[in-house]
């Protein structure tokens, strides 16, 4: 399968975004050995450093506005069911640009997949801090530190409704090429956070070394153990950062109940 294209990759050197794009397109190549083709997926992208992502695939894609790649996968869902239908957002992009249609997806259980790239940082525009910048984040918005206290975006979609919840690093490529795949199969919307270093203005590989470990998984479906998880790390520091899925079950999406009612 040929997911390359002839797009120069303008990624900053040893960037983890590199690893994101080499693990998803052996993602792409499982699926389809396993009977999805590669024209049965489509993804779309915003603004920011992950959005170069649609310059350097070879699949249907839409290039969409800050923080409005959302609504524009699910319009491609709610048109094609039977498409797989991935959103590549970034930190800024969707926590702070698009926060709205974040919430009301996993509120609608909308079936498609949400694959956040999140670097702490706004780093295409050289590094104003986002919601998921640490209290004392030192960037060109925030040279003496900002003041506010990171936001958990797990919980907000938790909250939200969303029925597949997980969160990988970058650093551990089987990992996330297993969450990866588990989020594109799960039926109803999926929330993937990646956590993805930004190595020239937010390089914290060796905080999530030091702490990221994996989740066993017991449960999916407790309410319970799914919060207790997705609080245990705050985005602060020193405490232990779990990875794997939080929380998984299955409920009719917003396709299903609206083909259901109009057709």
């Amino acid at each position: 399968m040929n997911l390359e294209t002839k797009t120069k990759i303008t990624w900053c050197p040893g960037c983890p975004n590199f690893l994101i794009l080499k693990t998803f397109k052996e993602v792409v190549e499982e699926l389809e050995k396993e009977g999805i083709k590669k024209e049965e997926i489509v993804f779309t992208a915003g603004i920011g450093c992950h959005g170069k992502i649609f310059d350097y695939l070879n699949l249907s894609s839409f290039y969409g506005l800050h923080g409005r790649t959302i609504p524009l996968a699910q319009g491609i869902k709610l048109a094609n069911p039977k498409l797989k239908v991935i959103s590549f957002v970034g930190d800024g992009d969707c926590y702070n640009e698009g926060i709205e249609h974040l919430i009301f997806a996993a509120k609608r259980n909308a079936d498609i997949k949400v694959f956040v790239f999140d670097n702490r940082n706004f780093a295409l525009t050289v590094s104003q801090f986002t919601a998921t910048s640490p209290k004392g984040f030192k960037g060109a918005s925030t040279p003496f530190g900002s003041i506010e206290e990171p936001l958990n975006p797990l919980e907000l979609v938790f909250s939200a409704g969303a029925t597949f919840i997980a969160r990988t690093f970058t650093h551990e490529t089987l990992h996330m090429k297993e969450m990866m795949k588990n989020a594109i199969l799960h039926h109803g919307f999926a929330f993937l956070e990646i956590l993805q270093p930004c190595i020239t203005f937010f390089n914290n590989i060796s905080f999530y070394k030091e702490r990221c470990y994996l989740l066993k998984n017991e449960n999916l479906e407790s309410t319970k153990d799914a919060l207790e998880k997705i609080r245990e790390w705050d985005y602060k520091d020193g405490k232990k950062i779990p990875l794997g899925i939080f929380y998984k079950v299955q409920k009719p999406t917003f396709e299903d109940e609206f083909y259901k009612k109009n057709c």
